[in-house]
């Protein structure tokens, strides 16, 4: 039986589908997505290695259960934790073959050489379906005014502060800092971002406008600008921002606006930082950014420890302001509570993660009732926020911190839209975004998504790359001390040569 999409009043039929329109949006490690040219869906399908091209590794049946987990993950886990407006869990759908196998083929040219070595899943007919979050879809916003969208990946906004953590530089620099020496090594990139989270995720505007600007210089995979559903920006390494304030103008500065010469690039780009900063701070609760309709902003959760990354550049002496926290609904201090549940470290997860694989191997039946591979339902987000806060030496307590980490490793790897239109004058939207009276208001939604459940079997891997990023960042950091110092001897070395032979 073909079951039909219907979503804000448009009817998609699953058995009539035309793979013309449909166009490439993106793609991450383990999925490809197509947006409609029409309707304002887009379709996510599964990848696998290339060696798989010929001969499916799962059934249709096995893949339709990996679909509808990530879904109901999604709906049943992430939503209740981040907020009903926040996340958008989607539907599991069956295509017709034929349209996947010609979808495919017609996708595959767009798709960037990096993303080659994976091919789309063309056996099962199996995706997820889910609004198109680049755009505004609104029966109010007027088609000549096009969407424009930020997606940013904020990673782990926190320095861990478990007492398991064996080395000090992981209270002192952030992963994601640490992870881009490591990066920068195996070539993955060739230019280091500048960009940190602690910066994001500190509440202090300052902070934050720093870090969105360090993210527009040096995109990586952490930042992309659609405008109208299309990608206009970001994972390049040759970065345009004059023409990227050229496309963004209209938005700030219609035609009768005021402002020309060199300076105008940095003026647009100033006005994008401080939208998406007033976005990522606003509450839902909010009829303007950062500003709750009755009384104070609620204060988000604070990590333990320290707030600053010593690897970051925004040093805190430089800063006019104190720190700030998250205004308690907003985008980014959902996503941090989230995070906040890894409160052992994967130094301190790993133990009970061998204590849930010895129960395993001599329990095996006990997979089931443990839910290690779900499903994913109200009984396991109960799992989740019961779990005993010291280790009774139960499995119970082992499982209950494994599904928290996983849940911690989901909220660290999301990504966050943020959609714009402008308002004309005479509408009033809500939401809606105003930086100054006198300037350009926007309505607004902000989403959170790629929150696809982390493999149990994964922890193991996570436990030996974070050795691999913190001694490669320790052995690079005493590289540079000892250079330091070499270079100091040498110089005074040098002097003592001169004053040795100076003329009397």
């Amino acid at each position: 039986m073909v079951v039909n999409i219907h979503h804000n009043g448009c009817v998609m039929e699953l058995d009539k589908m035309d793979e013309n329109d449909w166009k490439y949006h993106g793609e991450g490690n383990k999925s490809l997505v197509v947006s409609h040219s029409q309707l304002s869906h887009v379709l996510r399908l599964l990848k696998y290695p290339a060696e798989n091209a010929e001969h499916s590794p799962q059934t249709t049946e096995q893949a339709f259960r990996h679909i509808q987990n990530i879904v109901d993950f999604n709906k049943n886990i992430m939503k209740p934790l981040l907020g009903e407006k926040y996340v958008h869990h989607g539907e599991a759908v069956k295509l017709p073959l034929d349209f996947v196998r010609q979808l495919s083929l017609k996708v595959q040219q767009e798709r960037p050489e990096s993303r080659c070595d994976k091919v789309m899943d063309t056996f099962s007919g199996c995706a997820v379906c889910l609004p198109n979050l680049t755009q505004i879809s609104s029966c109010h916003i007027s088609q000549h005014r096009p969407s424009l969208c930020i997606e940013i990946k904020p990673k782990c906004g926190f320095l861990p502060f478990s007492r398991h953590v064996s080395k000090e530089i992981k209270r002192k620099v952030c992963r994601f800092c640490m992870h881009q020496h490591f990066k920068l090594a195996n070539g993955k990139w060739k230019t280091m971002s500048r960009y940190c989270p602690l910066d994001l995720f500190s509440g202090n505007k300052q902070r934050m406008c720093f870090a969105i600007k360090h993210l527009l210089e040096e995109p990586q995979n952490n930042f992309k600008i659609f405008k109208n559903g299309e990608l206009i920006y970001g994972c390049k390494e040759d970065v345009d921002l004059n023409g990227l304030a050229q496309q963004l103008k209209p938005y700030f500065y219609p035609s009768n606006g005021l402002i020309h010469g060199h300076q105008s690039s940095k003026v647009v780009l100033n006005e994008l930082i401080q939208v998406i900063c007033g976005a990522l701070l606003s509450s839902w609760d909010s009829g303007r950014a950062g500003e709750p309709r009755k009384g104070e902003p609620r204060k988000g959760p604070a990590p333990e420890g320290r707030a600053h990354c010593e690897a970051g550049l925004l040093h805190r002496d430089m800063l006019r302001n104190g720190n700030h926290y998250l205004p308690k609904d907003c985008v980014l201090s959902k996503i941090l509570q989230a995070q906040m549940l890894d409160s052992l470290d994967i130094e301190g997860l790993y133990p009970l993660y061998k204590r849930v694989e010895r129960h395993l191997e001599e329990f095996p039946k006990e997979r089931s009732r443990l839910q290690i591979d779900g499903p994913y339902n109200e009984h396991f987000l109960e799992k989740i926020k019961n779990c005993p806060s010291e280790d009774d030496g139960s499995i119970e307590y082992a499982v209950g911190k494994v599904h928290q980490y996983r849940v911690a490793m989901t909220a660290k790897d999301c990504s966050v839209m943020i959609t714009l239109a402008p308002c004309g004058e005479d509408e009033l939207p809500e939401p809606n975004l105003e930086i100054q009276p006198s300037k350009r208001r926007f309505t607004y939604s902000v989403s959170i998504l790629d929150l696809d459940p982390k493999p149990y079997e994964s922890i193991a891997h996570q436990y030996k790359l974070d050795s691999k990023i913190v001694n490669y960042y320790s052995r690079s950091l005493q590289s540079k001390q000892e250079a330091a110092v070499s270079s100091l001897y040498l110089e005074r070395d040098h002097e003592d040569c001169t004053l040795v032979f100076h003329p009397v």
